[in-house]
This record gives C-alpha cells, structure tokens and sequence, in this order.
C-alpha cells in the first residue's frame, strides 16, 4: 500500500492554546440582504383568445398523431393479408404439383 509522504491530517502534538487579544474589535456577522420575491401572479398571462388557440393546436396534433397510427395500423393489415394471399397461392401451386 502507498503511504503519502506528508501526513494529510496532521495532529497536534501537544496542547495548542491560542491568545486572545482584546485589542482587536468582534466584527458582527452581516447577512445579506433577503432576495426580492418573485410576483404572486404568473408570467405567462393567457388570453381567451390565446386559451383557444392552445386548444385548437392540441386538437390538431391529436388528430395529426391518430391518423399517423391508423395508417400505420392499415399498412401492417395489409402487408398481412398479402403475404397470406401469396402463402396460400404457393401452398396450392405446390400441391397441384405433387399430385400430377
């Protein structure tokens, strides 16, 4: 294992007292003025106008969003229903051959 070779918490040896002078003034501890408090109302002030618009924007992305999925929902059903189409047209062109 390593050993550091300046000890990083050194202890005192002997008793330590320190000297108090009563010369030097206490300096009392200041604190700093309190931040100012942000306003009770909201920042952003919607209008009724506003309020609809919002509304309207996320009546659209909604709309926007299903139709999105449904056709991709469309598009998977019929990719489907070809492949079991062409499965079974191979299916019965390979029996038709087994038999003759």
């Amino acid at each position: 294992m390593l050993r550091p070779k300046i000890p990083t918490n050194p202890l005192p040896t002997g008793i330590v007292t320190g000297t108090a002078r009563s010369d030097v003034p206490a300096v009392p501890h200041q604190t700093p003025a309190p931040a100012p408090m942000a306003p009770a109302r909201p920042t952003v002030q919607l209008t009724p106008g506003a309020i609809v618009a919002v509304i309207g924007g996320g009546t659209a992305v909604v709309l926007v969003v299903g139709a999105v999925l449904v056709s991709m929902l469309l598009a998977v059903a019929v990719t489907a229903a070809s492949l079991a189409i062409s499965a079974l047209v191979i299916r019965s062109l390979v029996v038709s051959q087994n038999h003759r």
